[in-house]
């Protein structure tokens, strides 16, 4: 096996498991959220869990399709109706986030090794499919923690820290 095989190997499971641990974490904070919390904002320039999960259903749909075929701008998606708020119910909403993941989780599972260097489009652009995970990487990195945020700030006093709660940190150190 050639080194760059070796490490194409390495960036995809690291990859998966960057989303994997992205989705943990949005999905206990969604756990932690009324369900009108889902359609709350903090301005009107915000966004809500709502349109947040309908962005990131969408964007997963277009850019995790035909991955390696396709351009992951795709004509048929609605970006714009994404940020419209419409009520649609948390189940509605859970089962676009589910389907989401699952179209990104099902798109990187069937990658060789050999597809790293491979070029996709992305809006005509041309990217390396490393470029184009690490590009995913930071959007829903940002989303996620968009998500958590609303939450958190949500749930207020009810909170269940997510990570290492104030005051505890020493308890963590070597």
């Amino acid at each position: 096996m050639k080194e760059q095989d070796q490490v194409a190997g390495v960036f995809y499971q690291e990859s998966i498991r960057a989303f994997a641990s992205m989705k943990k974490l949005a999905d206990k904070a969604l756990a932690q959220a009324e369900d009108a919390h889902f359609y709350l904002t903090l301005d009107e320039e915000s966004n809500s869990l709502e349109v947040l999960i309908k962005h990131m259903h969408g964007n997963m749909q277009s850019r995790w399709t035909d991955f390696l075929t396709t351009d992951g701008e795709k004509a048929t998606r609605e970006r714009d109706g994404e940020f419209e708020g419409q009520g649609q119910s948390r189940e509605t909403l859970m089962s676009l986030w589910e389907e989401g993941w699952s179209v990104l989780f099902s798109a990187l599972n069937a990658l060789e090794d050999e597809d790293v260097l491979r070029i996709v489009q992305i809006r005509g652009e041309g990217h390396t499919v490393l470029q184009a995970i690490q590009r995913q990487v930071a959007h829903y990195g940002y989303h996620v923690g968009q998500i958590v945020l609303l939450c958190k700030h949500w749930a207020s006093g009810q909170w269940q820290t997510l990570s290492i709660a104030r005051g505890q940190s020493k308890q963590f150190k070597p």
